[in-house]
C-alpha cells in the first residue's frame, strides 16, 4: 500500500509517501514568519499552509518516485491543532482523494505523535507486542498514556495548566532567547550546571506540597515559569548573562526529572514493560539520557522517534493510517474538521 500523509497542524508543512510501512519521503517545511512574535501566529500559519500545501505534496511525490495515480490512500492530520491551519491540510487532502477516487483517513494528531517512535525507514520498527506508557511531549501537550496492541490507549496523566514545550519556550523567552527556545536551552544547558539552582517540581515527591502527590501522574508546569520569571527579576543582568548556561541548565533539569519520574512511575505501577517517549521535546538531549538511564534502572524497554520524527511531520500521519488501516479500521470519505479531537485510534479511548 502507497499512502500520502498530510500534516499541518500547527506551523509545520509537511507531506510523507510511504509504500509497504517505508518511509520514501517526508518533505517539512517550518514556518519563520513566527520568529518576531515570539510564538505561532494563527492567521499567519493558515496562511502559510495554504501558499505551500500544493508545492510540498507535489515535493513528496516526485521524491518518492512515484506519481500520484499509483497512491492507494490519503490520510491527514484532522486535530488537534490550530482550527484554521488543520482545515487547510485536511480540505485538500480530502479533495485531492475525491479527485483521485480514492479512500481516505483522519487522523488525530496526537496519535500520529504516539506511534511516531515505530517509524519504520527499511527496517523493522514495530510496537511492543503488549502494552507501553507513551509519553506525548510537546509545545502544546504534555500526556501520558497506556496504549494497548489493538491501538487503542488510555490517558492517565496530562498537564493542568501549561505543556513542557511552551515551559522551554516561555523561560527561554525571559531570558531572551529566540523564540522557538527549546532547542537553544538544550544547547546552552549541556554547558552548564543544573544544580546551579533549584526551581520547583509540582505534583512530584520533591515538590514542597508532595503529601498531595502521592501517585499523582498529572502535570504542572505554570509554577515553574513564575517561578523563573521572578528569581531572574531578582538578578542583575550582568548575573544572568555570567551564568546563562547554567540557569538553562536548572530550568531544563526542572521539567526533566519531572517528566522522567511520572513516565516511570507509570510504568512500574502499571507493571507495563516498555516506554515511548513522542513529540517535539522528545528531541531533548537530557530528555532522552535521563529517560534511557532511570529505564535501564527498572529494566523498562525504552523506544524513542528518529530525531527527524520528533517534531511535527506528515510520516507519523502515514505511519498510523498504515496501522489502522492493517487493524481494520475503515476508512473515510469526509470528515470534518476536529481542532480538539480526542478519538482513539483503535476506536476508544479514556
Amino acid at each position: 500500500m502507497i499512502i500520502l500523509g498530510i500534516e499541518t497542524s500547527c506551523d509545520e508543512t509537511s507531506a510523507a509517501v510511504l509504500s509497504g510501512g517505508r518511509v520514501c519521503s517526508n518533505v517539512v517545511s517550518s514556518q519563520r514568519c513566527h520568529a518576531e512574535f515570539g510564538g505561532v501566529v494563527p492567521e499567519l500559519a493558515s496562511r502559510e499552509h495554504e501558499r505551500l500545501i500544493v508545492s510540498i505534496a507535489e515535493a513528496a511525490i516526485t521524491e518518492a518516485n512515484i506519481t500520484k495515480n499509483e497512491l492507494d490512500l490519503i490520510a491527514a492530520t484532522a486535530g488537534p491543532g490550530l482550527i484554521g491551519a488543520v482545515m487547510v491540510g485536511l480540505s485538500f487532502a480530502q479533495g485531492m482523494a475525491y479527485a483521485l477516487d480514492l479512500p481516505f483517513m483522519p487522523v488525530n494528531h496526537i496519535e500520529g505523535h504516539i506511534f511516531s517512535p515505530f517509524i519504520e525507514e527499511g527496517a523493522s520498527h514495530r510496537p511492543p507486542e503488549g502494552a507501553f506508557v507513551s509519553l506525548t511531549v510537546s509545545g502544546g501537550h504534555t500526556l501520558l498514556s497506556v496504549v494497548q496492541s489493538d491501538l487503542s490507549y488510555e490517558v492517565i496523566g496530562r498537564t493542568l495548566d501549561d505543556a513542557a514545550g511552551e515551559a522551554f519556550d516561555k523561560t527561554g523567552k525571559m531570558l531572551g532567547l529566540a523564540y522557538p527556545a527549546g532547542p537553544e536551552i538544550d544547547r546552552l544547558a549541556s554547558g552548564g550546571d543544573p544544580a546551579f539552582h533549584e526551581f520547583p517540581r509540582a505534583l512530584t515527591s520533591h515538590s514542597q506540597s508532595s503529601r498531595s502527590y502521592r501517585g499523582n501522574l498529572d502535570f504542572s508546569f505554570s509554577g515553574l515559569k513564575t517561578s523563573v520569571l521572578t528569581w531572574l527579576q531578582k538578578q542583575t543582568p550582568e548575573f544572568i548573562e555570567k551564568h546563562l548556561a547554567d540557569i538553562a541548565a536548572s530550568i531544563q533539569h526542572a521539567i526533566v526529572s519531572v517528566l522522567v519520574e511520572k513516565t516511570v512511575a507509570a510504568a512500574r505501577t502499571r507493571r507495563i514493560g516498555a516506554v515511548a517517549i513522542a513529540g517535539g521535546v522528545s528531541a531533548n538531549s537530557a530528555l532522552r539520557r535521563a529517560m534511557k538511564e532511570a529505564c535501564d534502572r527498572s529494566g523498562i524497554e525504552l523506544h524513542l522517534p528518529g530525531l527527524r520524527y520528533s517534531t511535527d511531520n506528515a510520516a507519523m500521519i502515514a505511519t498510523l493510517a498504515g496501522l489502522k488501516v492493517r487493524r481494520g479500521v475503515p476508512t473515510e470519505r469526509n470528515y470534518s474538521v476536529a481542532p480538539y479531537a480526542s478519538f482513539a485510534a483503535g476506536g476508544r479511548s479514556s
